[in-house]
């Protein structure tokens, strides 16, 4: 019995890596920093109100820690701290017991932000701050819900949906109905699962989760759920098992129609670039070509055809070499990577092959045709189902 109640008061998450801790730490530093610089003062100013709360380091918290969060998004932290502030103010010009009007600003600042759909944790500090600052509320008025509270929310959340998409992450989170990365209206590929919206919400309320988790949250992590578990049904498969292994390599130096000509001779989707001793330095798409083209076209105001061939003359002043267009970000993986943790790079987003490593030298490469055919070999000799 003691030793339950002792772990039911440890840490509740996981264990986060460095990186993480670090991303989101610089990102708090970055917004306020800024903040402070160019929006907002760290020195208390009650002609303008332009300066910096104590509630706004509780944001970024959210902001950069946990981005994903429903109580992170851009409504749920302007609206709810602009809201807090506003009630807070109200009740403070009825109520002079300070004790009092706290717990009420407080209190009501929740329902409030609840009602509106706009809980954010740092609101109910905001509600606070303003009950315990009646020379600021006599100076400022109801001023002080815009300035410095709804400026300077609205600073961070502006700061950190440019740190979010500098550090490859998604702020504000994508919601159900948006269109996907291919700019049309069918749900992402992990998403998929026979669920509706309206089921998805459902179950968040009947668990009470609806203010950590948003139905996109829901739906990725069910969905890689169902891959982790299609994963497990082909065994103990590893990279080594399915991987391409007779590579044709480029040099970061080989023209661009070169390199069209072994896609062309070849039918391969992916060329890995390696330098004189080997190293691997990236890979080449297809769709790499595609879209180079494609964006000159569109700059240059010409017919797609005739800016690919161009781009594909060897005899041009600068010739477009394969460093130029290779993607460096690519995942890699090494010969032991189970299947299950290829599944996932391999339906979302435009990763068509993964590089298999050893140390700094590329051995293999496993693209989404290696997968659905070890996939498709193991459904084919398990039994059916009754």
């Amino acid at each position: 019995m003691m030793l339950r109640i002792l772990r039911s008061l440890g840490p509740a998450v996981t264990f986060p890596s460095m990186t993480e801790a670090i991303r989101a730490g610089f990102g708090a530093f970055v917004g306020l920093g800024l903040t402070g610089l160019f929006v907002l003062s760290p020195i208390i100013d009650l002609q303008t109100g332009l300066y910096l709360v104590a509630p706004f380091g509780a944001t970024s918290v959210l902001l950069f820690a946990v981005p994903n969060s429903p109580l992170a998004q851009p409504w749920s932290a302007i609206v709810g701290n602009t809201i807090a502030a506003i009630v807070a103010i109200a009740i403070c010009m009825f109520i002079s017991d300070p004790t009092l009007s706290i717990a009420v600003s407080v209190g009501l600042a929740i329902t409030a932000t609840i009602l509106c759909r706009a809980i954010h944790p740092p609101a109910g500090a905001v509600a606070m701050t303003v009950a315990m600052s009646p020379d600021a509320i006599a100076r400022l008025g109801f001023w002080f819900a815009l300035t410095p509270i709804a400026i300077g929310t609205i600073a961070l959340v502006i700061v950190a949906i440019i740190y979010a998409k500098l550090t490859g992450r998604h702020y504000p989170f994508r919601q159900y109905n948006e269109p996907n990365q291919h700019k049309t209206n069918d749900i992402e590929p992990i998403e998929r699962l026979g669920l509706s919206e309206q089921e998805l919400t459902d179950i968040l309320e009947r668990y009470s989760q609806s203010f950590n988790l948003g139905v996109e949250d829901l739906a990725r992590l069910i969905g890689a759920a169902e891959l982790q578990a299609a994963a497990h049904r082909t065994g103990p498969l590893i990279a080594d098992n399915i991987m391409s292994r007779n590579l044709v390599k480029v040099p970061p130096t080989m023209p661009l129609s070169d390199v069209a000509d072994l896609f062309r001779r070849h039918k391969f989707t992916a060329l890995p670039v390696v330098d004189s001793e080997g190293i691997f330095l990236g890979v080449i798409f297809q769709i790499h070509l595609i879209n180079r083209a494609r964006e000159d076209s569109l700059r240059l105001h010409r017919g797609f055809e005739q800016v690919l061939k161009r781009l594909l003359d060897p005899k041009r002043e600068q010739p477009i070499r394969a460093e130029d267009i290779m993607s460096v970000t690519i995942p890699r993986a090494f010969i032991s990577t189970p299947i299950a943790a290829l599944l996932p790079l391999m339906a979302e987003g435009d990763i068509e092959a993964i590089p298999i490593m050893d140390h700094k030298k590329i051995i293999g490469i496993v693209t989404r045709t290696d997968l659905i055919a070890a996939l498709a070999r193991t459904y084919s000799q398990s039994p059916p189902q009754p």
